[in-house]
């Protein structure tokens, strides 16, 4: 099978597994963050580094969605701009199956509906930019047609057309930010924390239209997300990522219903229950290390309660549990932790 992927240098090479639309292969991105070359020379500092992906690996498969969740400053996002093209990785495989195409293989919708559009352009012209940049149009009618059909297809008139961004509600600007991407003809859309700037109600509609759309159009999803109750709605794989790292992956409901992780768990406790709303949630203390100067061994130790002395001085291996439940923890590899109903 034919693929796309982006190397360390940016070159095209490698294939996909079967099946996978993506996959993602050791990657690593580094950033320098150092003072500039003065200050460094005057303050006798080294040079400093953020690693804000670590050796991650992972498959999205076609026509499903791979969510990504953890807490602001984990990776997801730079992962999301790494498989879109915007950041180059450090080192590392980013390779897409070629079954969608050359053109609009894959596209991103963003987090901030706000600021993604441009408010100086009517919507007809932020939603046929990538129609005529690709020329995936002969004629300005065809494009103009187009145009229409996608407003359409997420729920908005072709009238509206005519109108600016501001003129539009949070959601309605997130429903012309997926005209804007579904305009590239993907099979691939990336999916950048999509929801997090709109109202509760607001979410569930635009969560509800994406999956409407996955159904329609075939398309294949890398969601992005801090909310467990948004990607458990969306996702058939979720991989937990915890400063940099994938701590753990298994499908939606298997991770849901039998977390192994100390940090899953710790996610999954903040999700209010309608059944409890005020019971006792065990959150484990202190706060997420930087990333700058991440701790030894496996890096959720200073926050977990089963961290022993080979959790703070070894970095823990990703183990396979029951075929297709993966899991990076000393505490689960030893048989010091797991769920109820767990052997």
């Amino acid at each position: 099978m034919s693929a796309k992927s982006v190397g360390v240098t940016g070159t095209r090479k490698g294939t996909t597994e079967a099946g996978a639309a993506l996959a993602v292969r050791a990657l690593v991105k580094t950033f320098d963050i150092s003072a500039p070359f003065l200050n460094r020379l005057i303050e006798r500092k080294p040079r400093r580094y953020l690693r804000a992906v670590d050796e991650i690996s992972f498959d999205v498969p076609k026509g499903g969605c791979l969510s990504l969740v953890g807490e602001s400053g984990c990776g997801k996002s730079t992962v999301a701009r790494l498989v879109v093209g915007l950041y180059s990785p450090t080192s590392g495989e980013i390779a897409f199956s070629n079954s969608g195409g050359e053109q609009g293989l894959t596209t991103m919708v963003f987090q901030d509906p706000y600021s993604s559009l441009n408010p100086r352009w009517r919507v007809f012209d932020i939603v046929a930019e990538p129609i005529r940049e690709l020329k995936l149009r002969s004629t300005e009618n065809e494009v103009r047609a187009r145009v229409e059909e996608l407003l359409q297809t997420v729920g908005l008139s072709p009238r509206d057309g005519r109108k600016y961004p501001h003129e539009f509600s949070g959601g309605q600007r997130q429903r012309i930010s997926i005209a804007r991407a579904l305009a590239t003809e993907p099979a691939f859309l990336v999916c950048d924390e999509p929801t997090s700037a709109l109202d509760v109600s607001v979410q569930a509609q635009i969560l509800n239209l994406m999956r409407d759309l996955q159904d329609r159009l075939g398309l294949t999803y890398l969601f992005i997300s801090h909310d467990m109750s948004v990607v458990r709605h969306m996702s058939d794989r979720i991989a937990v990522m915890y400063l940099g790292r994938i701590v753990e992956e298994a499908p939606s409901e298997t991770l849901f219903e039998e977390p192994l992780h100390p940090y899953t768990r710790l996610l999954l406790d903040t999700i209010p229950a309608l059944d409890a709303p005020n019971r006792d949630r065990e959150i484990t203390a202190g706060e997420v290390p930087s990333p700058i100067d991440p701790p030894s061994g496996c890096a959720f130790h200073p926050r977990c309660p089963l961290a022993n002395q080979r959790c703070k001085s070894e970095r823990p291996a990703v183990l396979l549990r029951d075929g297709d439940h993966q899991i990076a923890c000393h505490a689960v590899e030893e048989g010091r932790y797991a769920p109820a109903g767990m052997t």
